[in-house]
């Protein structure tokens, strides 16, 4: 059953060689030189476009250097050196090229001026708190990619690949935000990136183990490849179990927000043409957003409808589309 589904899977006439695919993930193969020449521009420039992407909000930017960016290739050598168990500089290249992406996302910090609200960019704000099904994700993508390089016909899905499984945009704003000191957000872009990069790993070893690409003269090593699956299996589930909390909290978030929303209208409801426009909770604060074309209710009252909804010691910051910001104090206070 198991060799009729890696028969449909990979049909031997599609299959490529073992040299063939450690020619195109080890960067110290054949010619070495030419690789990690072409390996560290690309990098580079692909940090440096993505930095620019970042920084303007840009997303068509972002994934044009998501499709040049060549860490995927190292990190794929990774798994493919575990498999066969054999030692790799793979590993050199993915710290080496994540440290120098950290470094290009934090000088380009630079020009980002100290009052600049991090979080109301959406290239930043999508990458620093991941969740659950960003694992998911990425573990689907590291499993297509991993075919991709396996079979010889559907090697056109690899730039799809690049896109699907975000590597150096999340060391980019890991570095941006870094740079603001802003490191509880460098922290969930870290986060982000670390469980793409796990799950690339773990997928590769599975589908390269699975497609036969194990050394056929090391067979009778198989504690020391145990070994490596449940340490990377104990790591990925590590990572798993964080986003999993993450996810949960935000649901949370969501769930008071939505209740925050209710009690603002319900507060604002005897004011005519009062209107709630947004309510978000940043760096532990709740923020509302009102319309108001007078006066505004006493904010005790918005506490006291707040009370019961969200957690008792959120501050409550009222703003008006006119400018006007009060400081409502903190529910349950």
């Amino acid at each position: 059953m198991f060799s009729n589904l890696r028969a449909r899977v990979l049909p031997d006439h599609q299959k490529r060689t073992l040299e063939e695919l450690e020619e195109d993930l080890d960067l110290s193969a054949g010619d070495s030189r030419a690789k990690q020449s072409a390996f560290w521009t690309m990098l580079l420039l692909s940090a440096v476009i993505a930095a620019c992407g970042v920084l303007t909000d840009s997303t068509a930017t972002v994934i044009g250097a998501m499709i040049i960016a060549p860490l995927s290739t190292p990190i794929m050598g990774i798994a493919l050196g575990t498999v066969q168990r054999r030692r790799s500089t793979a590993a050199l290249f993915v710290a080496g090229g994540s440290l120098l992406v950290v470094a290009v996302g934090a000088l380009f910090s630079l020009v980002v001026p100290a009052s600049y609200n991090l979080l109301s960019d959406s290239q930043i704000s999508s990458r620093t708190s991941p969740g659950l099904l960003d694992l998911v994700a990425a573990l689907a993508t590291g499993f297509a990619g991993a075919v991709a390089l396996a079979r010889k016909d559907v090697a056109a899905v690899l730039p799809g690949v690049a896109i699907a499984i975000s590597l150096v945009p999340p060391l980019v704003v890991t570095g941006v935000c870094a740079g603001q000191a802003a490191w509880w957000l460098a922290l969930g872009s870290f986060v982000l990136f670390a469980s793409n990069l796990l799950a690339l790993v773990f997928a590769g070893m599975v589908v390269f183990g699975a497609l036969g690409y194990a050394a056929a003269g090391r067979r009778h090593m198989l504690a020391p490849a145990r070994r490596a699956y449940l340490a990377l299996a104990l790591l990925f589930a590590a990572v798993g179990l964080l986003l999993g909390a993450n996810t949960a909290g935000t649901v949370l978030v969501q769930l008071w927000t939505t209740r925050a929303t209710n009690a603002a209208a319900a507060w604002l409801a005897a004011t005519p043409g009062a209107s709630v426009v947004n309510v978000q909770a940043q760096s532990r604060t709740l923020y509302v957003q009102v319309r108001a074309p007078g006066e505004l209710p006493p904010v005790d009252s918005l506490l006291a409808n707040l009370r019961g909804q969200i957690p008792d010691g959120v501050p409550v910051v009222v703003t008006t589309t006119a400018g006007r910001q009060i400081q409502a104090g903190r529910v349950g206070g």
